[in-house]
């Protein structure tokens, strides 16, 4: 009987205490305080970050409550097209660029307004792979942090094979050349290490697109997304060094490790080409040194870089007092109070120039090749970002495994890609 008459009181302290606590937020809250839903895809530090940024934008906007809501990244955009379905959704939402137009097309997000983010203010402030957001007059959204990729390596291999471990890479033929000396095979022929982690359906693809086909003289599509241009010479030789990293060079093998980055992460890979997001992931490597260099530039000195990012908009359900507390909290995220925030907690790039530029984030040795590398990179204007991927790399696999020439393989992917992008312009 004591311990029931116990149970009984504990239960009766812990209700007391539930709705103490609950009395007590609804005082914290001001009368009449607006409610906004920010909604962004599950990523640790981006979360930690969104929570912090939040905090501080409620310290100076007391009348306005923010309540972060998260879903893992493969429900994501599912979930964003279920809520506007229902009538609901978001006020202010995270997407990927290169979802800009499928965002769009199903009202799931709607026009910045002019007074509050004038066009002239943003293209002056903000780097211009901003404007993959702009589509006619419109801006639909604004990044609180970019990302451009570069060459990560591996000291502690590149110092067993005789190599300068603080030397790396800076041209084409230097990192193949680096990659040969640091690939090692057992006697079957199977690889104990690669000079070169390849993965073109993660980063690879952008570097074969955007980085590669550039430098051997071609351009990928017209300026305005619409042509695809990578039929050329230049495409068919950026495809051909790829490819040949495997057939030719055999520094590497696509599905070594599974994935690219985790052949990196164990100390298999001595290089692979990658983005500022994967530094969180790579600060927790422990049993080697790892360095950052641009990426290494062509034969004739021609550098190119893929620059994306996530974008934070204004939801197409947001309305009255909802909607002037989301242009608000959207103006806060963008500000370069929040973009120091999630350069320290995230480790990506602001999107102000202003921030991005300073003495401090350029000399540094690991932002510092990524911040250079945003001077001559480019954004790649996806209808369909999923889809254009796909055939990248149904093209890459009919080269490695079905035999194809490279030459044949790049038309069928441009012709597939081409008929995908006048059906989504037509639609």
């Amino acid at each position: 009987m004591l311990l029931a008459s116990t149970r009984g009181l504990f239960s009766s302290v812990k209700m007391l205490s539930a709705g103490a606590f609950a009395l007590g937020l609804l005082a914290a809250q001001p009368a009449g305080a607006v409610e906004i839903e920010y909604w962004q895809y599950v990523f640790e530090s981006r979360v930690q970050a969104m929570d912090e940024l939040i905090k501080e934008f409620e310290a100076e906007n007391p009348d306005i409550i923010v309540k972060q809501v998260t879903f893992p990244y493969a429900d994501y955009q599912t979930r964003v097209v279920a809520a506007k379905a229902a009538g609901k959704g978001p006020d202010v939402v995270q997407l990927f660029y290169g979802w800009l137009d499928n965002f769009v097309a199903g009202g799931l997000i709607q026009p910045l307004p002019k007074d509050k983010f004038p066009a002239a203010e943003i293209e002056k402030d903000f780097f211009p792979i901003v404007s993959a957001m702009k589509r006619g007059y419109n801006y639909y959204g604004l990044p609180t942090a970019v990302r451009s990729m570069a060459l990560f390596y591996n000291k502690k291999l590149f110092k067993a094979a005789g190599l300068d471990p603080n030397k790396p890479p800076q041209t084409l033929d230097e990192m193949v050349k680096a990659a040969k000396a640091t690939t090692k095979q057992d006697a079957a022929g199977n690889f104990q290490t690669v000079g070169m982690a390849l993965d073109i359906a993660r980063q690879d693809h952008n570097w074969w697109r955007e980085i590669l086909v550039r430098q051997f003289g071609g351009t990928p599509y017209s300026d305005d997304g619409a042509k695809v241009t990578y039929n050329s010479d230049g495409g068919r030789k950026a495809l051909d060094f790829y490819t040949g990293l495997q057939t030719a060079e055999k520094v590497g093998q696509e599905g070594f490790m599974d994935e690219g980055q985790a052949a990196f992460r164990a100390g298999l890979a001595a290089m692979v080409v990658d983005g500022t997001f994967r530094l969180a992931s790579f600060n927790t490597i422990s049993g080697f040194q790892w360095g950052v260099t641009e990426l290494p530039a062509a034969a004739d000195g021609t550098r190119s870089n893929y620059a994306s990012y996530f974008a934070n908009a204004i939801g197409g359900t947001a309305k009255g007092e909802k909607l002037k507390a989301a242009e608000k909290f959207l103006a806060f995220i963008s500000s370069e109070k929040a973009m120091n925030v999630w350069l320290e907690k995230v480790g990506e790039l602001p999107a102000r120039k202003s921030v991005a530029l300073s003495e401090k984030n350029l000399a540094d040795p690991i932002y510092g090749p990524f911040i250079r590398g945003l001077n001559y990179a480019h954004t790649t204007l996806f209808v369909d970002e999923a889809a254009q991927r796909q055939i990248t790399i149904d093209m890459v696999n009919s080269v490695l495994l079905q035999g194809q020439s490279t030459a044949d393989a790049l038309s069928a992917a441009a012709a597939k890609e081409q008929h995908l992008i006048d059906k989504r312009k037509a639609n």
